[in-house]
């Protein structure tokens, strides 16, 4: 039977990705249900190519557009609209494979969903995990959801361990997250005052968003990555390491306890780790060129020094700080890099909005705190960061 899909978040890069594999290969997968935020026109084309069930458009404008385009098109395609509609399509009964692709805190909640109704979740919303971690998980295995990184390291990883999950803490020494660097990798920290947003959003290897490509510059996307392999892996802190790999042809790698290194090798595309969520434990043709060895020169690594990237090092101060530190540095974070992408603030104010909301607002949040405390402490420390963006408008 065809895998039944609804794609979170459809419009984005990852999400088109995502169809772009799944048409290769029409005899595996159905679309159900698409979702977008405000982005008419893409969603709509989406809806003429893969006719699906449902759409769901965040704000309810774009949504009653849609909806017009859709019924004077003949589409039979039902479009509901808000934040209760991703929950809703996210759990569906119809529903058998989630590919969450929203970027930010909001992608929680129909995450969180997916995984309580037991579905083949495909986690590219890192958010979901460094908000809440230890609730996602506890959704993941009460639902009995078959969870499946998708970002490129977090595939990386799982790849190069085995499939029985029970094996994994025996086996695992630590594990090295690689990180291109991103456009100011050589760059002399003292310049960075100066960078406009559109040379923050010019990524060397990667093709994404504009909020993940600031965040790859500033390396904000690395420490959400290290808060997200915490919870993924059941890792300590102390467990994860980073180093910058400039060509970006070793995603990750495993360290195991006898000092052998397992790394999963490819081209800087997308659709790799999804197909290989989309079809495990099987593999699928993705789409992406072959890894030609002959080609590819030296591959390089050097650390992540702390003057060019001091965000990165907020990681582990949030992941040894008070439960849902994490989620206050996400909010933070997210708040100050919208602010750099308007030109209110400068590029080198992002770290320290960061470091300031995380130094000032100590949450009190414990394990099994619900959702909503979650969102409650997102709002807060979304509020807290626009306090120190107000501070710093230019």
């Amino acid at each position: 039977m065809r895998q039944r899909l609804c794609v979170l978040g459809s419009t984005g890069s990852v999400g088109s990705n995502t169809l772009d594999v799944a048409a290769r290969h029409p005899d595996r997968f159905e679309v159900v249900a698409l979702t977008g935020q405000q982005r008419v026109d893409e969603l709509f084309a989406q809806c003429l190519r893969w006719r699906p069930r449902f759409a769901a458009m965040g704000v309810a404008s774009a949504a009653a557009e849609l909806r017009a385009r859709v019924r004077q098109a003949g589409l039979l395609t039902e479009v509901l609209e808000g934040a209760d509609a991703l929950v809703q399509l996210a759990s569906h009964p119809d529903v058998d494979t989630v590919m969450g692709a929203i970027v930010g805190a909001a992608g929680l909640p129909p995450c969180m969903a997916a995984a309580r109704a037991g579905k083949r979740l495909l986690l590219a919303n890192k958010e979901a995990l460094v908000v809440g971690g230890a609730q996602f998980m506890a959704a993941v295995e009460e639902g009995g959801a078959t969870l499946l990184p998708i970002d490129s390291e977090h595939s990386a990883i799982f790849q190069c361990l085995p499939e029985d999950r029970s094996q994994w803490k025996q086996r695992v020494d630590h594990i090295v997250l690689t990180a291109s660097g991103g456009p100011f990798r050589q760059r002399e920290p003292s310049t960075l005052t100066s960078v406009t947003p559109e040379e923050a959003c010019a990524h060397p290897n990667w093709v994404m968003g504009r909020k993940i490509s600031v965040d790859s510059a500033t390396m904000m996307n690395k420490a959400l990555e290290v808060i997200e392999a915490r919870w993924l892996f059941d890792l300590t802190p102390e467990q994860i390491q980073v180093v910058i790999h400039p060509q970006s042809i070793i995603h990750s790698m495993v360290v195991c306890r006898d000092q052998s290194v397992l790394a999963q090798l490819g081209t800087p595309d997308m659709r790799v780790p999804i197909a290989y969520g989309l079809s495990f434990p099987e593999r699928i043709e993705s789409g992406a060129e072959a890894l030609d060895f002959l080609s590819l020169g030296a591959l390089t690594f050097e650390p992540p020094r702390r003057e060019r990237f001091p965000g990165l090092f907020l990681a582990w101060d949030a992941l040894r700080g008070p439960h849902g530190s994490t989620a206050v540095l996400n909010a933070a974070n997210e708040e100050a890099v919208a602010a750099f992408l308007d030109r209110q603030i400068g590029f080198d104010a992002i770290h320290r909005i960061n470091a300031q909301t995380l130094e000032s607002l100590i949450p009190s949040l414990d394990l099994h705190a619900p959702v909503e405390a979650l969102l409650e402490l997102d709002r807060q420390s979304r509020e807290r960061a626009r306090t120190f963006v107000k501070a710093l408008r230019r």
